[in-house]
């Protein structure tokens, strides 16, 4: 064996796996297909278990600092100026980290790659094909150069080639609109009265579908965008069409610095088994969900704090591998009912354009926030402890 853990993948699901395995002893080796770690537009918020898990590597307090600590977040409805506030300190009695940590994910891969020990990532290394036997898995890479390993475990996202080789459908769905993300350091909060870091916006301007939403991170605002009724995605992501959108959010009278732009595909999908003979899977290799709530990432590095839970013992000797299944029975619910469901429902809300139903919906949300009670078993849900809770829960 050249290594007995192999993690393909280092985003923030693979690295935070690798570190975890480190830490008991078993050092894994990382192969990353890109060349560094990726600081394209991608995840932003971190949920407050994360924190709380993160903390326990020693990484929680560097991340915050490199961050927004964000309190509160709220649905809101543009042209009333009215919103619902969803305030995280009811959960100061369930989390040490009672807010979001608005801050991109490279940052956290940043710390966590810094925390490894030298050479345990390789760059450039794209993994092309994997086998397994009943004593462990062989992985080649593009340049012909083969790898044998006592486990292997798909962190490789959406394309992932581990998932491909334990011969598993991804079955789901993918939305019918494209989000487009555009950044710029225009500071929406010093117009838009009452605005948090993380808010989720109904509106009624012909530039949009009905919706649009501005998260704020360090020195810019993240504004997903979405093509108007009619317009295609090549014109909605024409430089005019981007500056009307923003202006219909807030109108100025110079143009936007937009400062990158990224549009995408939304997908739901899960796959059967986390766990198959010697190779596993985590992150978005195992389950995609929409990005409403910011639930995927943070259901990833879930995803390999319970592997490394599952996988030490096993690489010890302490367990027998039949225990792996476990993983399988604690996560993949999780991912189902709480992160892809829960995220499917949150993306239709904030579909919906019928002026009485948002009034509905947005008069039943402040009744519910004003009952603390009520208030804190929904944020339990949407802040993700919940979940985790009743997993911790199944034998």
């Amino acid at each position: 064996m050249n290594t007995p853990v192999l993690i393909v993948g280092a985003g923030p699901v693979g690295l935070t796996l690798a570190l975890l395995l480190a830490r008991a002893g078993f050092v894994p080796s990382v192969l990353e297909a890109a060349e560094d770690i990726a600081e394209e537009l991608r995840a932003s918020t971190f949920h407050p278990p994360t924190l709380d898990m993160l903390d326990t590597l020693g990484l929680a307090e560097p991340l915050i600092a490199q961050g927004l600590v964000t309190p509160t977040w709220q649905i809101r409805w543009h042209e009333v100026n009215e919103y619902a506030l969803f305030d995280l300190s009811v959960l100061k009695e369930d989390t040490a980290h009672p807010y979001r940590l608005q801050a991109e994910q490279h940052k956290l891969s940043r710390l966590l790659l810094s925390a490894l020990p030298a050479g345990t990532v390789r760059f450039g290394a794209e993994v092309v094909e994997v086998t397994q036997d009943a004593d462990g898995a062989t992985v080649r890479l593009a340049d012909g150069e083969t790898l044998r390993a006592g486990w292997v475990v798909g962190c490789d996202g959406a394309r992932s080639v581990v998932r491909r080789a334990m011969g598993l459908d991804f079955p789901g769905d993918t939305y019918p609109e494209t989000t487009i993300l555009a950044t710029t350091r225009f500071d929406f909060a010093s117009v838009l009265p009452g605005l948090c870091n993380v808010n989720y916006v109904w509106t009624e301007s012909p530039a949009f579908s009905g919706t649009f939403s501005l998260l704020r991170v360090p020195g810019k605002w993240r504004a997903s965008l979405y093509p108007a009724p009619g317009e295609s995605v090549e014109e909605a992501l024409r430089p005019a069409a981007i500056e009307r959108k923003l202006q219909a959010i807030w109108r100025k009278p110079e143009p936007y610095e937009v400062l990158d732009l990224r549009p995408y595909r939304i997908h739901q999908r899960i796959v059967a088994d986390y766990v198959k003979g010697r190779l596993l899977l985590a992150g978005d290799a195992a389950h995609l969900n929409s990005p409403s709530g910011g639930m995927g990432m943070n259901g990833g590095i879930h995803d390999a704090f319970e592997l490394a839970a599952h996988l030490v013992p096993v690489l010890r000797g302490e367990a027998d591998a039949a225990i792996l299944s476990r993983y399988t029975r604690r996560r993949r619910p999780v991912a189902e009912k709480e992160i892809i469901a829960q995220a499917d429902r949150n993306r239709a809300r904030m579909r919906v354009t019928d002026a009485a139903e948002r009034r509905a919906m947005l008069t039943e949300w402040q009744a519910m926030l004003a009952d603390r009670a009520r208030a804190r078993e929904y944020l339990l849900r949407s802040s993700m402890i919940a979940g985790l809770r009743a997993a911790a829960q199944v034998e």
